[in-house]
């Protein structure tokens, strides 16, 4: 019985995890609004691996849905003419790009992986950072301003750099990694679908490196996974795959026609439900719900 009801949270939190990744939302801030609700019978050291893990549904989502995008090779023309004729070099440029623009998160969040868990996944810095990126949202979607940058193609080195450093601030929880990096590329002279879709793609090697390091570590530590623990990350990464395809889709048709104002007024709104929630079992000590 208890398995069962650890998978239904895993569906739950598939949900929250495909919708909140790609949406500048913040995942975290929804993970702990869940965390008071949906209690998983595993411990800690488990919960900790599990919700960066289940990231890998949502990339396969980006790679599935923009893979003809992505893809840097030619399909051969059954002439040996050789291995530079078979790359599709604005692909391998635009991967360029993205490497560059990853680097800054890679190395810092190798460094710092556990110090910003430890010090930084608390209620209070989720909800400042919801606050602050959504008053950001806002302000820049006031300005009038003409996007010099609207296809991938476009984008410069500069711009890949200026948007790997807005990334950076994407670790500190409630901040959004899509968040932040969309501010960042706006801020860049992008456009709302080109700074979306660029911001996608950077998602590939930043959360499968977070996701391959927590496993790691995970598994250094000395622990082994259990069938009940194989069997939710599963189910949790086959729910974020299929509500990230859907969730991706959504933002990229919205993006078009629609500012982020609606984005930055619903992350001050979650932030201050989950401030109130911490001041609530901080002062007046009501319990976890």
């Amino acid at each position: 019985m208890e398995l069962l009801l650890d998978l239904l949270r895993s569906v739950l939190y598939g949900v929250i995890e495909g919708i909140t990744e790609w949406l500048p939302i913040s995942s975290t801030g929804h993970m702990i609004l869940a965390e008071q609700v949906l209690k998983f019978s595993f411990d800690e050291e488990f919960m900790s691996m599990f919700r960066v893990v289940i990231q890998l549904g949502a990339i396969l989502a980006v790679v599935v849905l923009y893979f003809k995008k992505l893809w840097p090779f030619c399909a051969d023309n059954g002439r040996d003419s050789g291995f530079s004729k078979h790359l599709r070099w604005p692909v391998v440029r635009l991967w360029m790009k993205i490497i560059v623009a990853c680097l800054p998160a890679a190395v810092l969040g190798f460094l710092l992986d556990d110090w910003l868990d430890a010090h930084l996944y608390n209620s209070v810095v989720v909800a400042i950072m919801l606050i602050v990126y959504g008053v950001a949202f806002i302000l820049i979607e006031r300005r009038p301003r003409v996007p010099s940058t609207t296809k991938l193609s476009r984008i410069t080195y500069k711009q890949a750099i200026l948007v790997g450093a807005w990334q950076v601030l994407a670790m500190i929880p409630g901040t959004s990694r899509s968040g932040a990096t969309i501010v960042g590329g706006l801020l860049c002279g992008m456009s709302r679908p080109c700074a979306s879709q660029f911001t996608f793609f950077l998602a590939i090697p930043v959360m499968a490196g977070a996701s391959g390091l927590k496993v790691v570590k995970y598994l250094a530590g000395g622990s082994v996974f259990t069938m009940p623990e194989v069997l939710a990350l599963v189910v949790g990464c086959v729910v974020a795959f299929l509500v990230s395809m859907a969730a991706i889709r959504f933002l990229m048709n919205y993006v078009k026609k629609h500012t982020f104002t609606a984005f930055g007024w619903y992350r001050i709104a979650l932030g201050v439900v989950v401030l109130g929630i911490w001041a609530l079992q901080t002062f007046v000590f009501v319990p976890s719900l």
